[in-house]
């Protein structure tokens, strides 16, 4: 375990990204298999694989008694420390009494994660925490605790970790990002290499793999500039879904992995349906039922769609009162054949095929050049499963054509994408492209809060936001209004858990929430380090389907300050 914190320690030192990746590739070659398998985990920043569904369940309350109970410190000495590093696991390393010697090794690390997600209850949890952090050196405490709060900080992605596995065991990158893909376990991909058997990789169902991402496009023009005759369907207002279907199981994950079955229960049983194994990829939406023979089915705002996530339980009402739709546009595994490698013209087929079996759940339309894309089911079902309508489009006037009819129909605007293209998961290319057209928008992340004024005095409002900078965060701004009382309530208590610096009226927090803001125009600026600031900044919405990593760039800014400010 010294070993390894030592290399992390390392790892945090250099920004080169070679010289990161040569420091994992190090400890890989050195360290024994098994041992080489867990710190592949480790240095992923979990504590378990990505497919298990064990949590530690240990919170920075839990981990903060610990340390001052273990160091002897008081509560003012360790905020001290805190806000120096503004990092626990820095604050165990500095506060915990000093040992020469360890003999905790990666597999005894391992094993008490696994006791402490095992039992219940603070108090055994605390105790076995306690326990492995007594033997610990301050160096190897600062990685345990680290790796329980999730929060590495050393700089180094999955990505890299695979391509150290790679270089340690002289395996193809791409035979190691797949299998690790398709297995959700780096541990047992790394075990893989090291054996030569990579290709002997199987997916793993119920394990969420990345979804393919797309790039926007400001017309129809600069869309068929990337490729011909492409795919076009609506691009809905709600949230990315991936269904895995298996042996009668259902379960439902959203683009940042977490399962969501349980926020739409009505869904899995139309689902179940399907006579073999597969995940499709798609949209759930909030949904308008035909209310009689001659009107249509139609997608609702986000902000319906809203009150139906993170909930615990979902009742009839809410169900009767918020009925949704899953939207199915594409199918990356069925009779037992992974099909990312196919092009979306066959995979489009397949999926067409597939969805005959629960047709009376779904409404399937084939690709066609005058596809139709209301959504009047004969009748109303339970639960509303549709292939996503499909369209192809020759020119831009016929983009331009079936871009007006999805805003008319109160959608975003239009996927468009390449028939041709593979299925890329984690990748935003230019073969799957998005268009939209309204008051500019961007994926920001927020760093620090402050308390309100008037009736909002006691409660967190005002955020400051970033954007990413290679894999620093810049701020660009600031806003206070688009959220609700009761959202505002309720990310006041979230900010006040997971706040790294206590400013007195500014908290400086975990770069964790994801908001879409929207804004007027861009100036340049020197009040942020992005070097631009927005005007009118207002909160759209938030976003929780969405990773911290997900949010938008400096070069996305630039883009956007370019277009509006061209002569």
């Amino acid at each position: 375990m010294l070993k390894f914190a030592q290399t992390c320690d390392a790892i945090a030192a250099t920004t080169k990204k070679l010289e990161k990746t040569a420091l994992v590739t190090d400890l890989l070659k050195v360290t024994p298999l098994d041992d080489a398998a867990t710190a592949a985990i480790f240095l992923s920043g979990r504590p378990f694989p990505a497919y298990e569904e064990a949590t530690l369940q240990v919170g920075g309350a839990l981990l903060w008694r610990v340390i001052e109970d273990l160091s002897g410190k008081t509560e003012e000495e360790l905020s001290q420390i805190y806000r120096r590093h503004g990092d626990i696991g820095s604050v165990a390393a500095e506060a915990l009494p000093a040992k020469s010697e360890s003999g905790l090794s990666l597999a005894e690390v391992r094993r008490v994660f696994s006791q402490i997600a095992a039992v219940r209850g603070p108090a055994a949890k605390a105790a076995l925490l306690r326990a492995i952090l007594e033997r610990a050196t301050p160096l190897e405490a600062k990685y345990i605790v680290k790796i329980i709060s999730g929060d590495l900080r050393i700089g180094l992605k999955e990505s890299l970790v695979e391509d150290a596995i790679a270089r340690a065991f002289e395996a193809p990158l791409a035979a190691v990002k797949r299998a690790n893909m398709l297995l959700g376990d780096i541990g047992e991909t790394l075990r893989l290499a090291a054996e030569g058997k990579l290709a002997e990789a199987k997916l793993r169902l119920f394990h969420a793999i990345d979804f393919m991402l797309a790039s926007p496009v400001e017309s129809a023009d600069e869309a068929l500039s990337y490729f011909h005759n492409p795919a076009v369907e609506d691009k809905y207002d709600g949230i990315r879904a991936q269904v895995h279907v298996g042996k009668g199981e259902v379960r439902i994950f959203s683009r940042t992995r977490d399962d969501i079955t349980d926020s739409f229960p009505e869904l899995p049983a139309a689902l179940a349906t399907l006579p073999n194994d597969a995940i499709l990829d798609g949209e759930i939406i909030a949904w308008s039922p035909a209310s009689a023979p001659s009107t249509q089915d139609r997608a609702l705002p986000f902000s319906k769609l809203q009150q139906r996530l993170g909930r615990k339980k979902v009742t009839p009402k809410l169900m009767h009162d918020i009925p949704v739709a899953y939207l199915i546009f594409d199918v990356l595994y069925a009779d037992g054949e992974m099909l990312l490698d196919r092009p979306l013209s066959e995979r489009t087929n397949i999926l067409n095929t597939l969805l005959t079996s629960i047709t009376n759940h779904v409404a399937v339309q084939t690709l066609s050049s005058q596809a139709h894309f209301g959504f009047a089911l004969p009748e109303p079902a339970p639960a509303t499963v549709l292939r996503a309508p499909v369209a192809t489009a020759n020119s831009a006037d016929e983009i331009e054509a079936l871009f007006t009819a999805a805003r008319e129909r109160g959608n975003e605007g239009l996927m468009i994408k390449d028939l041709d293209s593979l299925y890329t998961p984690g990748r935003r290319g230019k073969s799957w492209l998005k268009m939209k057209r309204e008051l500019a928008t961007l994926d920001v992340v927020v760093t620090a809060v402050e308390y309100g004024h008037g009736k909002r005095i006691g409660v967190l409002s005002d955020y400051t936001f970033a954007v990413w900078n290679g894999e620093a965060l810049v701020n660009i701004g600031k806003a206070y209004s688009g959220l609700t009382d009761s959202e505002i309530a309720e990310m006041t208590q979230w900010f006040l858990a997971h706040t790294i610096s206590d400013q007195g009226l500014r908290l400086e927090v975990e770069p964790k929430i994801v908001l879409e803001v929207a804004f007027n125009n861009m100036m340049r600026s020197t009040r942020h380090e992005s070097g631009y600031a927005l005007r009118f900044p207002r909160i759209v919405r938030l976003r929780p389907d969405k990773l911290p990593q997900d949010a938008d760039t400096i070069d996305t800014v630039k883009k956007i300050y370019a277009k509006e400010h061209a002569v």
